[in-house]
């Protein structure tokens, strides 16, 4: 690594968390110590801020960090005050809903309901069916049930606030063929594989993250332009950092994209092979994997050379 980076950014799932659900003492420790060093810790997730606090409530950190949730297209500090959002326009929240009527099925609307507390209110989530979604992520529809709205149909929960995004969620074999649907569609972009130049005539953007483990793969559809190497490179100007001095973390797919913006890059070891292949290409770090506290090794190892 060229430079000591001053912004790490992390992801929750697969990265920081270990299968067992609970971030080590270990791993606590590293980050804590990363924070005394001067290292600004950003959280990049997939999960929407009130359901990521369930995991980092837990560490500690100090208020000035920030947590960039629901894959970039919110930015709030550890107190939960408002740095950034991106919204759905409601035309576009619109069509979505009629162009994915064969997957309506698998569709949650999540709205940023976030209160002072950082806990988020009924309504944050919408839903039209709920029976595949039991079927499918079953442990998350249970965990989120006080946050569930069943509006039928979908699109009147649309009369209001606009979402931040919407998800499909399902096996991967049924998630690709939504995918390949919505990317048939010029006004859809891929994060994890488009040329930039689709960029621009894209209404929204998909980020996929697969567990094949689980047959189990999330689509999630945010407003164009959003992603979390975007927010990860709005956050470092908002803190008059240059890229050079970021370090992002992750193990999935809609990690890809602060993993090509940082100024360097660390993969766990159980990411997807394809997109190990591509870390190898790049030539990232392959750290060890979330079972074996990855997140861990790398921050020792940066705060050793630090010393």
């Amino acid at each position: 690594m060229q430079q000591s980076p001053r912004l790490l950014a992390i992801d929750i799932d697969g990265t920081l968390l270990p299968p067992e659900g609970k971030v080590t003492q270990r791993t606590i420790d590293a980050l804590l110590r990363a924070q005394e060093a001067g290292i600004h810790i950003a959280i990049a997730t997939g999960r929407r801020h009130c359901y990521a606090l369930r995991v980092l409530r837990e560490i500690g950190l100090a208020p000035h960090n920030t947590l960039i949730s629901s894959n970039g297209a919110v930015l709030r500090n550890f107190n939960h005050e408002l740095l950034h959002r991106s919204t759905l326009a409601r035309d576009t929240s619109l069509w979505l809903a009629q162009h994915l009527a064969d997957f309506r099925d698998t569709l949650v609307l999540t709205f940023d309901l976030v209160g002072p507390d950082g806990e988020d209110a009924r309504g944050a989530l919408v839903v039209e069916h709920l029976d595949h979604l039991h079927q499918s992520i079953n442990r998350w529809m249970v965990a989120n049930e006080p946050y569930i709205s069943h509006v039928n149909p979908i699109e009147d929960a649309l009369t209001g606030d606009s979402p931040i995004q919407a998800m499909l969620c399902g096996t991967i074999d049924h998630m690709q063929q939504a995918e390949a649907h919505l990317l048939a569609h010029e006004h859809v972009y891929s994060a994890n594989h488009d040329s930039l130049e689709r960029l621009h005539t894209a209404r929204v953007a998909i980020h996929r993250t697969e567990y094949p483990e689980r047959d189990l793969c999330i689509v999630d559809i945010l407003p164009a332009g959003c992603s979390k190497g975007i927010a990860l490179e709005r956050l470092a100007h908002s803190l008059s950092l240059p890229m050079g001095q970021t370090l992002a973390v992750g193990d999935n797919w809609n990690d890809l994209s602060m993993l090509q913006t940082a100024g360097s890059a660390a993969l766990m070891a159980n990411a997807p092979p394809d997109l190990l292949a591509l870390a190898h290409r790049h030539g990232w770090r392959v750290l060890p994997s979330h079972a074996e506290e990855g997140v861990a090794h790398l921050l020792e190892d940066l705060l050793s050379t630090a010393k």
